[in-house]
């Protein structure tokens, strides 16, 4: 039985009408939004699409009417139409609340059923299965399975997924349980690790760790805490989203920090919303807030505190690609450029349309390839201006993104994090 989507809307798993009758359709959000550069098709911009939620909404549009959660779903949640709203649209919020919409409403096939619960609830919220997986992933890679199974049904699509595994080996030895700050002690933080960060870039929390250490700041590392949930809601899971928030928030909420801070420009943005996560559970929605209102991206973090102890130098060209949960969902913008231009030796580059989505969005590059496809091409072409050795970013599917585009087009340039760089630049002293 289909469920009008519109009757779902009071139980928390759509869109919100406020939030809807925030937009007045003047079209400034058209020239930002990736997929309606691609297309040209108004239902794929932020105005088309807050459009068709509201004629769901009202019930004047059945679920499987013109291709509603197509156009839903080629959205890539960059929010790049929220920056450039004059009236305050909050599209993050709405199109994750459609998908909601649209997972309860539509059922899927068995196939695409089991797919999510392997994903949402067996991988994501198990660290160590997902380490199983980087290490696998990474083993697959260097016998160049791909090449092998290209030709074969679903090879490619296994090819591509191979693609953007990180040429750097997992690291299968856990963080200390604190790291101790240098000198006078500036600050006293909780790092959280996330899922992916956790299983696939483990180096590159250890470098954050020891970056803020440098700075004066003894970090953290909690033990007890799981996935931020964020990959759910964008996918239209928020229920395993809010238990997964409410479990963070139970392990992590006592803690006696300044700050919570996360590498992931995804989950930091995730994080920084559990107010609006939990915002219909009494017994959580407070308790959510203020944690939200600890968390810190470790650039913010980073950049208001200020460097005490200055980098070594390094001889690099290097570019910024802004990541789009960071730029547009966190407003964090001048302080990556100001902690670049802080290395000495670094000849910093602005990158072209940096702002822009590099296509891998969550799990875009997988649902939508093809469009993930030209999104990276576009990228991989404004990096080639630039002349950069190195592309920084803050955020892990953007790294692997990035890194896969740069690889396919022979680019001699690599793509590094921003706490990575600065840990190279530190241990250049």
């Amino acid at each position: 039985m289909t469920i009008p989507l519109h009757g779902l809307a009071d139980h928390g798993e759509g869109p919100v009408s406020e939030l809807i009758s925030r937009c007045v359709h003047c079209g400034l959000c058209l020239p930002t939004c990736p997929t309606y550069a691609l297309l040209g098709v108004e239902m794929d911009s932020p105005r088309g699409r807050i459009r068709l939620m509201k004629n769901v909404l009202d019930g004047r549009l059945e679920p499987d009417a013109a291709g509603y959660d197509d156009h839903i779903y080629k959205c890539l949640d960059c929010r790049a139409c929220e920056t450039a709203c004059p009236s305050g649209v909050e599209f993050g919020k709405l199109v994750e609340g459609a998908r909601a919409q649209i997972e309860r409403a539509r059922p899927r096939s068995a196939f695409a059923r089991a797919m999510r619960w392997l994903v949402f609830r067996q991988l994501l919220p198990h660290h160590a299965r997902l380490a199983v997986l980087a290490r696998l992933g990474h083993l697959s890679k260097r016998l160049r399975i791909g090449t092998l199974v290209r030709p074969l049904p679903l090879g490619r699509r296994l090819a591509s997924l191979l693609d953007l595994v990180p040429d750097r080996a997992p690291s299968a030895r856990p963080l200390p349980a604190s790291v101790a700050a240098h000198g006078a002690v500036r600050g006293r933080v909780a790092l959280f690790q996330g899922c992916v960060m956790r299983a696939a870039f483990a180096g590159t929390n250890l470098a954050t760790a020891r970056v803020l250490a440098r700075n004066g700041v003894e970090v953290l590392v909690p033990a007890a805490q799981t996935c931020c949930g964020a990959l759910h809601v964008h996918a239209g899971e928020p229920t395993d989203a809010r238990e997964l928030a409410r479990r963070n928030i139970a392990s992590l909420e006592a803690l006696d920090v300044d700050a919570f801070i996360v590498n992931a420009a995804g989950c930091g943005a995730n994080l920084k919303e559990y107010g609006w996560l939990l915002r219909e559970d009494p017994d959580w929605r407070k308790r959510a807030e203020r944690f939200s209102g600890l968390v810190k991206d470790a650039i913010e973090y980073l950049a208001e505190l200020g460097l005490s102890a200055i980098p070594g130098s390094l001889d690099a060209t290097v570019t910024y690609d802004d990541p789009c949960h960071l730029l547009h969902g966190q407003k964090v913008r001048d302080q990556p450029r100001a902690l670049l231009r802080a290395i000495p030796g670094v000849r910093f580059v602005e990158l072209g349309e940096a702002d822009w989505c590099c296509g891998s969005a969550g799990i875009y590059n997988v649902t939508q390839p093809d469009l993930s496809r030209q999104l990276l091409h576009r990228k991989v072409e404004h990096i080639r201006r630039t002349g950069a050795d190195l592309v920084v970013t803050a955020n892990p599917g953007c790294e692997m993104q990035l890194a896969a585009g740069l690889r396919a087009d022979g680019s001699p340039a690599s793509v590094i994090h921003l706490m990575d760089l600065l840990e190279r630049a530190y241990g250049a002293r």
